[in-house]
């Protein structure tokens, strides 16, 4: 049975290699950041992100796309680890197709599922305005089991305001790669006819 959370909701995962799945309507950047016991992200090397898309435990698409699909596997995080944050942003390099602010698309909907495709829980991001970046869910360690918490966050600063509220110093480089690479992405795509 599927659980459809709200903004600030959580659910248990009694598995740990997950799938989550993004469906937006429009050309968006998928990332996933690991954070630590205070939720801080301690480096670039935390972000799984199409310029370096996999990191332990996580893995995320290369490109910009209406739907992706992002690898977990909860028990290959370090034990540093409490936290996996699922972040999506409109792509910000010049040329981008799609809308600049989340307000001007549909609302984003993410799914939790198992490696069956089963659905464990699954939130759509209602309310977003002028937002460009936004922390979607969490997989979060409470007391040695895993769950899912509804986020919902967004921030109108795109990916450096992102990266600098999760406490990254490196916060607008990070952003900037994340940008070269989407925008390296986009010039190896060929337009539809």
């Amino acid at each position: 049975m599927t659980a459809e959370l709200v903004r600030g909701q959580n659910h248990p995962l009694s598995q740990s290699r997950l799938e989550i799945r993004i469906s937006a309507g429009t050309p968006i950047v998928a990332a996933a950041a690991l954070g630590d016991e205070d939720g801080r992200i301690r480096g670039t090397g935390w972000v799984a992100h199409p310029g370096a898309p996999t990191q332990p435990g996580l893995e995320v698409s290369r490109q910009a796309a209406a739907d992706h699909r992002l690898a977990v596997d909860l028990d290959a995080v370090t034990d540093a680890v409490h936290r996996v944050s699922v972040l999506i942003a409109l792509p910000a390099p010049a040329g981008a197709p799609g809308p600049s602010r989340f307000g001007a698309a549909a609302a984003p909907f993410v799914a939790v599922t198992g490696l069956d495709g089963q659905e464990v829980a699954s939130y759509t991001i209602t309310g977003l305005a002028a937002e460009s970046a936004v922390v979607a869910l969490e997989l979060y360690r409470r007391q040695g089991a895993w769950k899912v918490r509804a986020v919902g966050q967004g921030y109108a600063g795109g990916l450096p305001e992102l990266f600098t509220d999760q406490g990254l110093p490196e916060a607008a480089q990070l952003a900037g790669s994340i940008n070269e690479a989407v925008a390296q992405g986009l010039a190896r795509s060929v337009q539809a006819p």
